[in-house]
């Protein structure tokens, strides 16, 4: 069929809908040369007429034509309302499996709407005489069998960072001329919201775009006109001749408006073009709190929490147990709706028993479909009954997807019973259903705003009206306060809710008195004493507050994210009460984050009962597991149960292990001076300078290749008197140090500005009298263990340890020992590298029977297991060392004074990039062969100081290490929590 001949039958056409739409459609098949559903999918599995009309409740059915993952598509009459039929897909879009365009026609007119989730929709409309033209024909060719053709490029993200970019601009000029930053907020948010409604048509005919051209050439008017507008919004009302609906909301509770110039309004202008009606609230609080904000406009439209990670909380908190509840309603239903068919089909079997057969079929029918429908409203009821909390809801983004869920939710249900036979109910769920805490005003007004746009769009989106008594219902349920203090300095109280989710502050105990101040902290730390440790982080303050309801049965679940520093010592005690006492039933242990436009790493914990009945299983970064431990482990049945949080300090491995100095100064000096200053005469208390000068070494430094680095070290206690008597060195602190730590608040120990902050005299008595001690980095991919002159100083990112026998080497060297400290330490920074911890990595670490650390080196030095073990520690160092300094490559001479280590020395400059890739971190990325050869001797000589076979598994050598641990243990674990458990939340 050309398109002539299609125009030519159909123009003329006069048939209803129902006679027609069939017949069009073939007849469209035929001219786009597309095959027809009967042609393809003789069944109707995934092209089909009449999908759903065989719908128990009867009527229409879901769309007249339907194929999988391209449309849907609706008939009406010629001439007939495309909107109605236009709602109704929107209705049945879920039934339809979401499909990516959906098409309504009445014979003449054409119009197609774009249906993908996350991009801005477009509506490609045509008629009947326009099929003659190539492109045309092209998008509907398109609709059959490539829709991706047809989706917009732009997504609602990319729109509504365009959008807040624009009003970052306009923000910034109303700040420059003195208005106050909550003022700009306010009225911006107004502003955003008009141009929201009039793209979704409920302010009538573009009447705030009109209002901005007319004040762009009388801006003097902008203000008074503005004003009109946001009276009329408040009550309902006219402004001119156009009616304007009630908003309400608390969003327009005055009249006031700011003036704007000529070149404001122009701003405004470029953003009221764009299609508010597209924008995505997930995103916009958080992208206008920055553009409002000058501290953080730089960040603008670079980075959010993004909809992925919030559904990590949404899904398993809210989504999956509703979900669960439903499957199990509806299987209920479906058997009381079987239970009426059977009743229908019921026959007597003799004449005369007709009346009372028919009798008790009609009451067994009705008995079973009131059973139904009970059920159903009942599920309806309870769902709508639910209340989400955030009690550190921000601009709202947690809030407007767990509506948006819950929506979803009874959506679908609603579909469902209605396949099943029973009548679909009006949507009502709506924003009451969550709540919020927010101590900022004005985000707290965001989340309103992002709750309310995400209701409407939600409505519009699925084909229904939207409620205007008001349009804003007023939000109280959002509050402005602090969330985990009163007013009062009492523990702050939450609303009742059902489940707890969202993104509390980040702060360490550090931050948290410098930005909130140490009346603020003392008063906090006071009121939760009883169940935190005193110098936790400010998140685990709704952790405890969350787990204390969970506690009480006064809420169902929690899912809350953290930093992951939540899995540290200082912050476990809240997570090891949570899982004494509850469960962590979907966690995400260590997740990429964007706070505040910077990288880091996050913890998503959901936890809920013991008896928790709509959540079945425990996963754990994806991966399913019998429980999950304080430290964000898991435990495994075939693996044997090993919580590892609950490894005691060995009084063995105490005064052994030390962090490096920490200077807090410009100690640091270049290395030619370092020399000058050693050659220089005695000084006059007749010391040399060698007294107070040594190579400093920092923890990057020790895989990569050491520069030749100095600092000043003034002996512990020494008084100022007395180091000024090293005359070079004390000029240079002088000039370098004091001025910058003078007038600083410091403790008492750090005032002695000469010396280090922290200089670990403990470490510095323990490595008394060795040459040589062991060394680690603190943050690595991996740990790697090295030795290093006593006459060398540690940076504090190092792990010092006062051992210099090869048999303490050899062990720590061990992928034991490492397997180990990685699972007893954390990760560290975006990066994510494990962090070696002196108490949890290396306190707790069991060394073999008759090896432990409380015997002397010298003990062991006739026992064979050590003399393996340290044949094999001294080959790994010897190969290492030749590896990274090869005597063809550089040599080895004598520091300018004698007692330092000699220094290494390149003999041809010209290999110098040869040799600067000659580095450890390099070596252990590479891992040749022999290296892992030496490696294997090491192990397996460890191993059998512990007894084990050399191939023992890592999870059967850690479960061995916890045996070994908790038989040498005291009782208390290192994180054990505070015996006296509140319940006060």
């Amino acid at each position: 069929m050309t398109p002539d001949q299609f125009i030519r039958k159909w123009k003329n056409a006069e048939l209803n809908e129902r006679a027609a739409a069939q017949s069009h459609f073939i007849d469209l098949c035929r001219m786009l040369d597309e095959p027809a559903p009967t042609d393809v999918d003789p069944k109707g599995e995934w092209y089909a007429f009449e999908r759903g009309a065989t719908k128990t409740t009867g009527g229409e059915g879901w769309a007249d034509v339907w194929k999988r993952n391209h449309f849907g598509w609706e008939y009406k009459g010629k001439r007939k309302d495309l909107k109605a039929a236009f709602a109704q897909l929107q209705q049945y879009a879920l039934a339809l499996e979401n499909p990516p365009l959906l098409v309504v026609c009445d014979m003449d007119r054409f119009e197609i709407h774009t249906n993908w989730t996350n991009s801005v929709s477009a509506v490609h409309e045509f008629g009947l005489d326009d099929l003659r033209e190539p492109n045309v024909r092209q998008k509907l060719k398109w609709v059959f069998s490539d829709p991706e053709h047809l989706k917009p490029g732009k997504t609602r993200q990319t729109l509504t960072e365009e959008a807040a970019a624009e009003f970052a601009k306009l923000a910034q000029r109303l700040r420059d001329r003195g208005h106050a930053a909550e003022t700009v907020a306010h009225f911006i948010n107004r502003l955003v919201f008009c141009m929201f409604a009039e793209d979704v048509d409920l302010l009538p005919n573009k009447m705030f775009k009109r209002m901005l051209e007319h004040a762009s050439s009388r801006p003097a008017e902008f203000q008074s006109l503005a004003s009109d507008l946001f009276r009329a919004m408040q009550s309902g009302g006219r402004v001119g001749f156009e009616h304007v609906a009630w908003f309400n909301g608390g969003l327009f509770n005055d009249d006031t408006a700011l003036p704007l110039d000529r070149d404001d309004i122009g701003i405004t202008l470029v953003a009221a073009n764009m299609d508010w009606a597209e924008i995505d609230p997930s995103i916009l609080g958080t992208l206008f709190e920055r553009g409002l904000d000058p501290d953080k406009r730089s960040q603008l439209g670079a980075h959010y929490t993004d909809r992925e990670k919030i559904m990590m909380i949404v899904n398993p908190v809210i989504v999956r147990p509703w979900l669960a509840e439903w499957e199990e309603t509806r299987s209920q239903i479906a058997k009381a709706m079987s239970d009426v068919a059977e009743a229908q089909q019921r026959t007597p079997g003799k004449q005369s028993e007709a009346r009372k057969v028919f009798a008790a079929a009609r009451r067994a029918e009705e008995t079973s479909r009131r059973l139904a429908s009970s059920l159903f409203i009942g599920f309806l009821d309870r769902l709508r009954s639910f209340r989400v909390l955030d009690p550190a809801c921000g601009s709202g983004n947690f809030l407007y997807l767990a509506l948006l869920a819950l929506k979803d939710i009874e959506h679908r249900a609603n579909i469902e019973a209605e396949l099943l036979g029973l009548t679909r109910q009006a949507p009502a769920v709506g924003p009451e259903a969550v709540l919020g805490i927010e101590i900022n005003s004005y985000a707290a007004e965001l989340a309103r705003v992002s709750v309310w746009i995400g209701e409407i769009q939600w409505m519009r989106r699925n084909g229904f009206g939207v409620s205007d008594r008001p349009i804003l219902k007023p939000l109280e349920t959002i509050e402005c306060r602090d969330a985990i203090l009163s007013a009062q300095n009492t523990r702050a109280t939450w609303p009742p809710a059902d489940v707890v989710i969202g993104n509390p502050p980040f702060l360490g105990n550090k931050k948290m008195r410098r930005l909130l101040g140490d009346e603020y902290v003392d008063n906090l730390r006071s009121q939760y004493h009883a169940t935190l440790p005193g110098a936790c982080d400010l998140v685990c303050f709704w952790f405890d507050k969350a787990k204390n309801l969970l506690l009480q049965n006064s809420i169902k679940r929690v899912g809350l994210v953290a930093t992951k520093t939540i899995q540290s010592k200082t912050n476990r005690p809240v997570l090891r009460a949570i899982t004494e006492n509850l469960r962590l039933f979907e966690v995400w242990s260590n997740e990429e984050w964007v706070v505040d436009g910077a990288d880091v790493r996050v913890s998503v914990i959901n936890f809920t009962t013991n008896d928790d009945p709509w959540v079945r299983t425990v996963m754990l970064d994806g991966e399913q597991a019998d429980s999950i431990n304080s430290d964000l482990t898991g435990n495994s049945t075939a693996n044997g149960v090993l919580d590892l949080t609950r490894a005691g300090v060995l009084a063995e491995n105490k005064n052994i292990a030390f962090q490096g100095v920490i200077k807090t100064g410009a100690f640091d000096i270049p290395a030619e001076v370092a020399r000058q200053w050693l050659l220089a005469p005695l000084n006059p208390n007749g010391r040399p300078n060698s007294d107070v000068l040594k190579p400093f070494l920092n923890g990057s430094e020790l895989t990569k290749r050491p520069p030749d680095r100095w600092v000043i070290d003034f002996p512990i206690g020494i008084s100022e008197r007395e180091a000024s008597a090293y005359e070079l060195p004390f000029a240079y602190a002088e000039q370098k140090i004091k001025t910058k730590r003078k007038g600083k608040r410091e403790k008492k120990a750090t005032a002695q500005w000469w010396l280090h902050q922290r200089p670990r005299p403990e470490m510095r008595k323990a490595l008394a009298g060795l040459d040589r001690c062991i060394v680690t980095s603190r943050v690595g991919r991996y740990p790697i263990f090295v030795w290093l002159s006593t006459l060398v100083l540690p940076d504090s990112r190092l792990v010092v340890f006062a051992r210099d026998d090869d048999t303490t080497f050899g062990i720590l060297s061990s992928r034991f020992h490492s397997q180990w400290s990685i699972r007893k330490g954390m990760k560290h920074g975006v990066g994510n590298d494990p962090q070696y911890t002196p108490t949890e990595g290396f306190q707790t670490f069991p060394f073999p029977d008759g090896l432990t650390l409380d015997l002397p080196a010298t003990e062991a030095e006739h026992d064979e297991r050590a003399q393996q073990i340290a044949a094999a520690a001294r080959n790994l160092h010897e190969m290492r060392d030749r590896w990274l300094y090869p005597a063809d490559l550089v040599e080895r001479v004598p520091e300018v004074v004698t007692g330092y280590p000699d220094r290494v020395r390149l003999i041809d400059p010209d290999r110098s990039a040869e040799f600067r890739q000659r580095t450890l971190a390099n070596l252990y990325a590479q891992r040749p062969a022999w290296l892992r050869s030496l490696h294997e001797a090491l192990d397996a000589a460890v191993a059998a100081a512990y007894g084990w076979r050399a191939d023992i598994s890592e999870e059967e050598a850690l479960a061995e290490l916890f045996a070994l641990n908790q038989d040498r243990a005291s009782p208390s674990a290192p994180d054990e929590p505070l015996a006296e458990t509140a319940l006060t939340a």
